[in-house]
């Protein structure tokens, strides 16, 4: 990763999609790396965590420590099963633990301390490890503002089954290769079995791996880690930014322990209230509006966009060509119309990447495939030695251990059809990344869906442009708390904070005094 200005943007690439799985809300894109042979046992549940050094981390991740920042690791275990009354003493998992990997960063410019400010970037799947590491940077790169890390320890975790923390991996290499790179509307019987089959194969690998244990990966078991992480940084109550998925974190945790927060920002909404079939229709909404903005940003930036006037015409004539006739890269690798699909999908994530993807398929009708690579790679984890990190093995562990909703496959064939018609550049492919859920082998374990009674006010951050959240998202999450409090962003991409000055002083403002944004507050894209 090099150090540019968007250092940060890749960690919210949230996961949006999963060719061989739901197309869900969801993570972060950036490698995970495993943890170093000298990292310390994990502390035994409910007792203190003991902090080493680890400056590798933030080394291998940027290639140096960000200015005034030390960064600090520990391991917590907690209970595979919390279960009932807080620990289960029988059924799967029982007596085991999980080992939940911790990052600080502490500023030496640090004053007044208040406490720590706990992440999590999305996914389900990214890294907390490291985004804390690409948000102690600063402004200057994507980062966290001064007024934050001068009051704040920022503490990232991996929840169960992410990177360093007991990681779920049940999903070959080349399976993934093929997930990603498959035609992302299987329109002939042929081809949908084929899509089918893969998506089997893959349950079925997890499933044998795994079990009855499957469960234990959802989201109502990582929110009580995340108690775990509190009382790990000896804070009494939670502070807390949640990006994507980490909305849903955030809420499931202020249900379950609502007496125990302090400040919750929620940026990037989950409505946890929609089940997998409308969640899949509102994004491919979401991602609808955010390709219509980009061509219209195109039509009117034709210096910029050298696929103008018709960016749509010449997106849609790129994929349909990779169906019939994929270019290959200089390496002899194809860039079928998956890969060009998920160039598109990584692109709609911020403004800025609208640029890069107009010159990717520019690139590529030239017979040069290797930003469109560059993009779909970075977007799906995939490295330049054609490994992958386990994000999207925990994202399809984690995203199908929360649903409870099963559509049959005459269902998912019907939706195909009907949102090719509604949506249709990205209808097709979140009807089928239904399959990846609808195959899926493990038992179900739902989170919660209702008030956070007793919680003191949350903030709720939606962006009217958002692809992958849509921002109908926002206002249906801070009603269903009970006690959410709305910050509109009428900007492009997903997620706001730290992006404006508007948003970032509204943020700030709460996470360190809890002044609460006024009712209605819209803050202007620029």
């Amino acid at each position: 990763m090099t150090r540019t200005p968007h250092l940060v943007r890749r960690v919210r690439l949230t996961v949006a999609g999963f060719a061989a799985a739901a197309l869900l809300a969801a993570g972060c894109t950036l490698p995970a790396f495993a943890p170093g042979t000298d990292t310390p046992e994990a502390a035994a549940p409910g007792t203190a965590p003991i902090w080493r050094d680890c400056p590798e981390v933030a080394e291998d991740l940027v290639g140096r420590g960000a200015p005034d920042m030390r960064y600090e690791c520990a391991k917590v275990a907690v209970p595979r099963d919390w279960g009932a009354g807080g620990g289960a003493t029988a059924g799967p998992g029982a007596g085991e633990t999980f080992e939940i990997s911790l990052l600080r960063a502490r500023s030496s410019k640090q004053r007044d301390r208040i406490g720590s400010l706990v992440i999590n970037p999305g996914g389900p799947g990214g890294s907390g490890v490291d985004t804390a590491v690409y948000l102690s940077f600063g402004p200057a790169f994507g980062g966290l503002p001064a007024s934050i890390t001068d009051r704040f320890d920022i503490v990232g975790f991996d929840p169960r089954g992410v990177a360093r923390s007991s990681p779920v991996k049940c999903i070959s290499d080349a399976d993934l290769d093929t997930s990603f790179g498959f035609d992302p509307d299987p329109a002939s019987q042929e081809s949908f079995d084929d899509y089918l089959a893969l998506n089997r194969k893959i349950g079925s690998g997890c499933g044998d791996k795994y079990g009855d244990q499957l469960p234990l990966y959802g989201t109502e078991q990582a929110a009580r880690d995340m108690d775990a992480v509190r009382a790990a940084v000896g804070d009494e109550k939670l502070t807390y930014l949640g990006y994507s998925y980490g909305t849903l974190l955030g809420a499931t945790y202020a249900q379950l322990y609502p007496q125990r927060v302090r400040a919750l920002v929620l940026d990037g909404a989950v409505d946890p209230q929609q089940k997998l079939i409308a969640g899949s229709e509102s994004q491919a909404k979401g991602f609808e509006r955010a390709f219509g903005n980009f061509t219209r940003w195109c039509a009117e930036n034709a210096g910029r966009c050298p696929i103008a006037p018709d960016a749509r015409a010449a997106v849609t004539a790129a994929i349909d060509k990779a169906k019939a006739s994929p270019v290959r890269g200089a390496d002899g690798r194809e860039a079928t119309s998956g890969w060009v699909f998920y160039a598109v999908i990584s692109s709609l994530y911020t403004e800025s990447g609208w640029e890069e993807l107009a010159r990717a398929i520019d690139k590529l009708e030239g017979g040069d495939p290797s930003d469109v690579f560059r993009l779909a790679d970075a977007y799906a984890g995939r490295g330049e030695d054609g490994r992958y990190s386990n994000l999207f093995d925990a994202n399809l562990t984690i995203n199908c251990a929360d649903e409870t909703e099963k559509p049959s496959l005459a269902q998912i064939r019907q939706l195909q059809s009907q949102w090719r018609q509604k949506y249709p550049l990205f209808g097709p492919a979140l009807a089928v990344g239904m399959l990846g859920c609808a195959e899926w082998p493990g038992q179900r374990d739902p989170y919660p869906t209702g008030e956070a009674v007793g919680a003191p006010p949350i903030v709720v951050v939606g962006t009217t442009g958002d692809p992958a959240t849509p921002y109908e998202q926002t206002p249906r999450l801070a009603a269903m708390l009970g006690v959410g409090r709305v910050l509109t962003w009428e900007g492009e991409g997903h997620t706001a904070y730290p992006q404006t000055t508007c948003v970032t002083d509204a943020v700030d403002a709460y996470l360190i005094s809890l002044t609460v944004p006024r009712e209605g507050l819209r803050c202007p894209a620029r």
